[in-house]
């Protein structure tokens, strides 16, 4: 059995919270944390499709130039190459967790601005 009480924690971001629920190379589940008015770099995956779902808070996703807002108990798929940032406009922390196929790591390109 995995939570986040007994996953590998790391911290990412500005003060954002990590937790590894499976950490392999053809899948990643993550749990993650924003506090409020956090945001990660704009970036995209050359392989990995993502899929990002809301615990609990509001996650405002910018994909493909188009901003979102993902309530709890909500997902939006984020597909190969679709460039992407995850932010937390609230006042309110916001958690999500994060399904990647195949894993992020290595797959990663930041962009500018």
């Amino acid at each position: 059995m995995i939570s986040k009480d007994n996953a590998e924690h790391y911290i990412w971001g500005d003060g954002c919270d990590g937790w590894y629920l499976l950490k392999r190379q053809d899948m990643l589940i993550i749990h993650e944390k924003m506090p409020a008015h956090t945001q990660e770099k704009r970036h995209y995956h050359s392989v990995s499709r993502q899929f990002f779902f809301v615990v609990n808070g509001i996650l405002t996703m910018e994909l493909e130039g188009k901003k979102q807002e993902i309530s709890a108990l909500q997902g939006i798929e984020i597909p190969p190459e679709a460039k992407h940032q995850a932010r937390n406009d609230s006042d309110s922390a916001v958690e999500f967790i994060v399904i990647s196929h195949p894993t992020t790591r290595g797959d990663r390109s930041d962009l500018q601005g």
